[in-house]
């Protein structure tokens, strides 16, 4: 028996090979026919929440439709993650126009992802909110393969693949980004 037909269901500390397509309000938002198929550890919170939960019991093979709402995505969108910040603030080498994201550098947290919403004469607004904040999500699922995942993928809490996938900031990974 090869290990992708070892097991037939999604269940927790499983890898999960998910193809996908994720609309919001009738508009594409992304797809893994554009960018790949996504492997993640079942149970790990690799993906959002509301997601994970509809797809824990899924056969190998099964598609579906998925709603998720917006508080089991990336949260309500909150009036008070949009801040003023003064122009003076910011370095002269960052390019200050509409649309731009920036890394945030926060004392507790490290850096936090912002959209500038808008430039002013002295002062530039912010948005922390994260851009499907607010958005129920729509998804087709279906579950391309499934297999153990290794002692060390559920020590570091991610998969394993290519070394150029990974994104592992564990300095004793050996995953590839840091040898």
């Amino acid at each position: 028996m090869n290990e992708q037909s070892e097991f037939t269901k999604v269940a927790k500390d499983l890898v999960v090979s998910l193809e996908y397509t994720l609309t919001v309000d009738g508009e594409l938002i992304d797809s893994s026919e554009e960018n790949g198929p996504i492997d993640y550890i079942q149970g790990h919170e690799n993906i959002i929440a509301g997601l994970e939960s509809e797809l824990d019991g899924m056969k190998l093979g099964e598609s579906k439709k998925v709603n998720v709402k917006a508080v089991d995505a990336y949260g309500e969108y909150d009036e008070e993650a949009v801040e003023e910040i003064p122009l003076s603030d910011f370095p002269k080498d960052i390019p200050l126009e509409v649309g731009v994201e920036l890394a945030v550098e926060d004392e507790d947290e490290g850096p936090i992802s912002a959209v500038i919403e808008e430039v002013g004469k002295d002062t530039v607004t912010l948005n922390f909110n994260h851009p499907l904040a607010g958005k129920d999500l729509n998804f087709d699922v279906k579950i391309l393969s499934i297999r153990a995942a290794t002692a060390e993928e559920l020590e570091h809490g991610h998969v394993h693949g290519d070394d150029e996938d990974c994104d592992c900031d564990d300095s004793e990974c050996n995953c590839g980004k840091n040898n």
